[in-house]
C-alpha cells in the first residue's frame, strides 16, 4: 500500500489580514559589537535543556511542519513515519510544529489514527501551532487539533501562548487569525519577557520562494518581534526547506535582523521552488527531515537532517541582540 496523497484542492487560507500599518523605528537590542551577530562559539552544538528543575546539557530542540498524511509506517511511501522515526533517535528536549500537523482536514480521528502513530509518541514534549489544514475540520475551525493537543497547544487558554526554556522566549502564533486581539497580546508578551534570546513560530511565513509564496498576514508581527529585538522565526506552509538571511519586515537586508527558517518538509508531498525571493541563501525541495536546532544561552544555529540520517544543510551560526 502506498501513502493517500494530498488532495488535489488549492490550499484555502482563511486568514484575515491585518493593515499594514507603517513600520516605526528600530528600537531593538544590538549584538555586542553592534554589527553582524554571527560567529558565535562552538558551544552551539548543543542546548541547555531543563531536567527535574535542574539545568543540564542535553539534546537540541526539533522543528518541521506538514507532517502527517492519511498513511502510517506499513505504508511504503509514508515519510512522516520517517521524520518521527529520526526524531526518535535523536532524542531532542523539545519539539515544535509549525502547523498543518495532519492532512487533510485535520479531524480528531485522523489525528488519532495517523499523526499520533508516529509524532504522537512526542507529544508531552511537543509545542504545536496550527496551520490552515486544522481550519478545515467539519467539526469546526480547530476542534480536532485541540481535541487531540489540549493543553499542549492552549496551555494559556488560546491557540498563540509562550513559554520560556533557559535564557530563550519562544512564542507560539495562530497566524490563521492573526488579528488585533492576537497582536495586542503579542506586544504585550514580547514586552514582559526578560530573557536575552527570543523565537517565534507560526504556520504562514512572510518569505518564501515556495509554491505559495510570500504572505503578508505575518508582517505586523514582525515588525512586533523585530522591535523587540527578535532572533529567529520558524514557519511552515510550503513543503520545502529555506532560510533566510537576517532582514527587516519589509525585506531589506539587515545584519542585526530576523532569521527566517522555512522548514515544510515533515512528511507532507513536497512543493517546488517557484521564485526565488532575496535573502534567500538555501533551498532543498524533494527532502524530508527535521530541523535540529542548537540554541545557547547566548545564540543558535540549526543542521537540517534527512530521514536518511544525513546533515543536508547547516546554517551560519547567530548571536542573540
Amino acid at each position: 500500500m502506498t501513502s493517500i496523497p494530498r488532495a488535489e484542492q488549492p490550499e484555502r487560507h482563511p486568514a484575515q489580514h491585518p493593515k499594514n500599518h507603517q513600520y516605526p523605528p528600530a528600537g531593538r537590542r544590538k549584538s555586542a559589537a553592534g554589527g553582524p551577530r554571527w560567529g558565535i562559539p562552538a558551544a552551539a552544538g548543543a542546548a541547555l535543556a531543563l531536567v527535574g528543575g535542574v539545568a543540564l546539557w542535553s539534546a537540541p530542540g526539533r522543528a518541521a511542519g506538514d507532517i502527517a498524511e492519511q498513511c502510517t509506517a506499513k505504508d511504503r511511501d509514508c515519510e512522516h513515519a520517517r521524520t518521527a522515526a529520526l526524531v526518535k533517535k535523536i532524542d531532542p528536549a523539545f519539539v515544535l510544529t509549525m502547523g498543518d500537523n495532519q492532512y487533510d482536514d485535520a479531524r480528531l480521528k485522523d489525528f488519532t489514527k495517523y499523526y499520533d502513530k508516529t509524532w504522537g509518541a512526542f507529544k508531552d514534549k511537543t509545542h504545536p501551532v496550527a496551520g490552515n489544514h486544522e481550519t478545515y475540520d467539519p467539526a469546526g475551525a480547530l476542534a480536532g487539533y485541540k481535541a487531540y493537543f489540549g493543553a499542549r497547544a492552549y496551555p494559556q487558554g488560546k491557540p498563540y501562548y509562550s513559554f520560556d526554556q533557559e535564557n530563550w522566549h519562544f512564542v507560539a502564533l495562530d497566524s490563521n487569525t492573526l488579528d488585533s486581539a492576537q497582536l495586542a497580546w503579542l506586544k504585550a508578551d514580547l514586552a514582559a519577557t526578560s530573557k536575552k534570546c527570543v523565537a517565534a513560530y507560526w504556520h504562514h511565513p512572510l518569505f518564501s520562494s515556495g509554491e505559495h509564496g510570500n504572505d503578508p498576514v505575518s508582517r505586523p508581527a514582525w515588525k512586533l518581534l523585530r522591535n523587540a529585538g527578535a532572533e529567529l522565526v520558524l514557519n511552515g506552509h510550503d513543503h520545502h526547506y529555506e532560510r533566510f538571511a537576517p532582514q527587516d519586515p519589509d525585506g531589506t537586508a539587515d545584519a542585526n535582523g530576523i532569521v527566517e527558517l522555512l522548514g515544510g518538509m515533515g512528511g507532507a508531498n513536497p512543493y517546488k521552488i517557484e521564485e526565488v525571493q532575496p535573502h534567500s541563501e538555501k533551498r532543498l525541495t524533494d527532502t524530508f527531515g527535521v530541523v535540529r536546532l542548537h540554541f545557547t544561552d547566548h545564540g543558535f544555529s540549526w543542521d537540517l537532517i534527512g530521514t536518511d540520517g544525513k546533515t543536508k544543510d547547516s546554517s551560519p551560526s547567530y548571536q542573540c541582540h
